[in-house]
């Protein structure tokens, strides 16, 4: 199962042509624009609800009492689910509109900040048993200064949890539709995402497994972990035409990294 089939990080009528972003484009990754919509997507389908979240909290274990951030954190849904198991949970987002949601979701103490990742982030050094990434990377050329900042708000030792784009997926996604890409390149490409009849436009990067790891390891992480995990087993249950289709699939890379 491709990431067209799966429909993504959330349901979307279709991808538009890999492209440059050149001159004066439209307003990209604009999740404010769609927050609501794509907050009540993300609640309950197969990839967000029963592969992508459940294989974060799997690889994060037992976290009771461990201090974890929450790197865009969205609507928090994953913000909940660690909390509820113990955590204690800060989070940010670049999203106005996704903190409000998060907000309304994890009450008024939950500690949430407008930040944007790639850029210095409000906390101080060693702060951090986990960072958890859940499908934000792949939203960044250049890996570099978010995982700089987030290697320096980790505790020595700490993990880092992160979820991205599966390169394999994205390249076979675009071979499947007559477009022409090459695995080993880091290339821009847009994607058309409409869901609940609004329309935005996702500025996403591809990058090969090698471009990822040698960005983890300049940034001071060892790599102890890469998944690609199965749905959770009630899926199979909830969306029984789809896992009888194609019972296992790739669409996101998962890893565990250890702050050295």
């Amino acid at each position: 199962m491709t990431s067209d089939e799966q429909q993504g990080h959330a349901s979307h009528a279709g991808r538009t042509s890999p492209s440059a972003l050149t001159g004066h484009p439209p307003k990209v990754n604009d999740y404010t624009s769609f927050a609501e919509a794509y907050t009540s997507e993300n609640e309950t389908n197969l990839i967000n609800a029963y592969y992508e979240r459940p294989a974060m909290l799997a690889l994060a274990g037992d976290v009771a009492g461990r201090r974890i951030l929450d790197a865009g954190c969205g609507s928090g849904p994953l913000f909940a689910a660690l909390r509820d198991r113990g955590a204690l949970v800060s989070g940010f987002d670049a999203s106005v509109g996704m903190l409000e949601l998060a907000r309304r979701r994890l009450g008024a103490g939950a500690d949430l900040q407008v930040a944007d990742l790639g850029s210095p982030l409000p906390y101080a050094d060693d702060t951090f048993d986990d960072v958890v990434a859940s499908l934000v990377l792949h939203y960044l050329e250049d890996w570099g200064p978010a995982l700089a900042e987030l290697r320096r708000v980790l505790k020595p030792g700490g993990r880092l949890i992160a979820s991205v784009d599966h390169p394999f997926a994205i390249v076979t996604m675009h071979h499947q539709a007559g477009r022409e890409a090459e695995y080993l390149d880091t290339t821009n490409w847009t994607d058309e995402w409409t869901i609940g009849g609004q329309t935005a436009l996702m500025s996403i990067w591809h990058r090969p497994l090698h471009a990822m790891t040698d960005a983890f390891t300049a940034a001071g992480f060892r790599i102890t972990v890469i998944s690609e995990p199965d749905p959770d087993p009630a899926a199979r249950e909830l969306f029984p035409e789809a896992i009888a289709a194609k019972p296992r699939f790739l669409c996101f890379l998962f890893f565990v990294l250890q702050a050295d």
